[in-house]
């Protein structure tokens, strides 16, 4: 089952392609390898994959849309694993103008690809931040999220609610998974693990916010792969209905009758 993985030399999309291909699946990944963090860091994960059997690698952006219609159209992919994203919240504060235009665009132009080329699941994922404000506990994928308190967080809540209008109009089996904190090795080293053990190792003292008066869910990589493979498998085989699809057409059809685009 031949899958595409954006973001391949992230974290969590180096994980997720190493178990794809022991599994034996055939793994397309893509990834700009920008300097949102040290590029070197993502040559080297990527750098585990390469000369794996199964395993090809792009290096090119997701918001290149012909390009990514190219890619889809010779690529004939099952499934589409997103993790193409403009990292970090501190990133979104510091560079305003940069993430909303990466992430929109790169999150729209992959949904429109996905559907252009039948795709039979896409899973996505979004950060644990959609919740905001809430004060409600524990955390439920039941909960509004309507309080962003970050702009990443804010472009993170509107690419779910894309992400859920392009499956319901266009049949597209989406999921959406929501991280919290992710550790592990070849972990971001802007994350607060690294951080820690950064300082540690050189004998710093660690930087304690709110007088440590905080708590922060965090979960093992190798669980968050786990996800991520249980929600792949959960849709195999699930396509399109061909109902909403033909609906769609024809509302196409009547709109270019009727203004004559």
């Amino acid at each position: 089952m031949r899958t595409l993985v954006t973001g391949a030399a992230g974290f969590i999309g180096m994980h997720v392609s190493r178990r794809l291909l022991d599994a034996g699946v055939e793994v397309v990944g893509i990834d700009d390898l920008n300097d949102c963090y040290d590029p070197s860091l993502k040559r080297s994960r990527l750098a585990t994959l390469e000369g794996s059997r199964g395993f090809s690698f792009r290096e090119t952006g997701i918001a290149d849309h012909s390009g990514m219609a190219a890619l889809f159209e010779s690529g004939r992919f099952e499934r589409v694993v997103y993790r193409a994203a403009q990292a970090g919240v501190r990133y979104s504060l510091k560079n305003p103008h940069r993430t909303p235009t990466r992430s929109w665009s790169a999150s729209s132009t992959c949904s429109k690809a996905c559907r252009h080329a039948g795709v039979g699941h896409r899973v996505y994922a979004s950060p644990s931040s959609v919740y905001g404000g809430s004060a409600r506990m524990p955390f439920s994928e039941h909960d509004a999220v309507e309080h962003p308190v970050s702009l990443y967080a804010a472009i993170k809540e509107a690419n779910e609610l894309m992400a859920h209008a392009y499956s319901h109009l266009y049949g597209l089996p989406t999921t959406g998974l929501r991280f919290f904190t992710v550790y592990g090795p070849w972990g971001r080293p802007d994350m607060a693990p690294m951080l820690f053990v950064d300082a540690i190792l050189a004998g710093r003292a660690i930087d304690v916010f709110n007088h440590g008066d905080r708590q922060r869910d965090c979960t093992y990589v190798d669980d968050i792969v786990e996800g991520v493979l249980r929600a792949l498998e959960a849709l195999s085989g699930f396509r399109p209905r061909t109902e909403l699809r033909e609906g769609v057409r024809r509302f196409v059809e009547w709109y270019r009758g009727c203004y004559g685009r």
